[in-house]
């Protein structure tokens, strides 16, 4: 009963949610949007001709923005390149290469670098969240886990000057991932947008300026180098 109760509690709020109406309006796939719409007028984060990875891109709200602040008009070409990456299928988006896998595996990375045609990215996107279990200590590892692998990426693929942008929880391990970020950012920055809902320990953190870059090898590299 409690658990039918909170449901309906949560299917009330949602459709109630401005920002769920304003999605509908706007045609975003996601209130999420908004998310990224107030963070990026705030900090100057995506401007045109950049290269930008948005990790973890499903249902696709987060590319849907990005490709109209690259552009224009929906279908009428953008200035720069814009990358989906997911486990989850995706609806296509005009101008967005969306590539369906593991970030983490030789087949995927290698898709992408076909992509970037030897091109760092500006930015890193990533809204990815974990299942949740409901046991504190295991969703914390689950979350920190998605911020070690987005900080990864980034080191093998960002401009030395670029940015990561990541959701987290307050109530998931934030004091160590901040001190991560501390230790592979410049600069890092705690947001809570607006569009995040009040009662959510949602918070995105910021980070701009790698200080340990990696040298990014493909799969291909990577064989011919165990081979010698």
């Amino acid at each position: 009963m409690a658990k039918n109760k909170l449901n309906k509690n949560w299917l009330h709020d949602h459709i109630n949610d401005p920002y769920v109406k304003q999605a509908q309006k706007d045609g975003f796939r996601a209130r999420a949007a908004y998310k990224l719409k107030e963070i990026d007028e705030a900090e100057k984060l995506i401007k045109p001709g950049q290269v930008i990875v948005d990790l973890g891109c499903t249902p696709g709200s987060w590319a849907q923005y990005t490709r109209r602040k690259l552009s224009g008009k929906e279908g009428g070409g953008i200035t720069g390149t814009i990358i989906g990456l997911d486990l989850l299928p995706m609806e296509p988006i005009a101008d967005v290469h969306y590539i369906q896998g593991d970030f983490r595996e030789d087949v995927v990375l290698d898709q992408l670098a076909t992509v970037l045609e030897g091109r760092k990215t500006d930015l890193v996107l990533s809204d990815m969240a974990p299942n949740l279990s409901g046991i504190p200590t295991a969703d914390a590892a689950r979350m920190e886990h998605l911020i070690d692998l987005a900080i990864e990426f980034s080191q093998m693929h960002l401009k030395p000057g670029g940015a990561l942008l990541v959701k987290c929880f307050k109530d998931m391990g934030f004091t160590q991932i901040v001190e991560k970020f501390r230790t592979e950012f410049k600069t890092v920055k705690q947001i809570k947008p607006k569009a995040s809902r009040d009662k959510s320990s949602e918070i995105f953190l910021l980070g701009r300026g790698l200080k340990n870059p990696v040298e990014y090898k493909s799969g291909s590299e990577r064989g011919a180098a165990l081979d010698i």
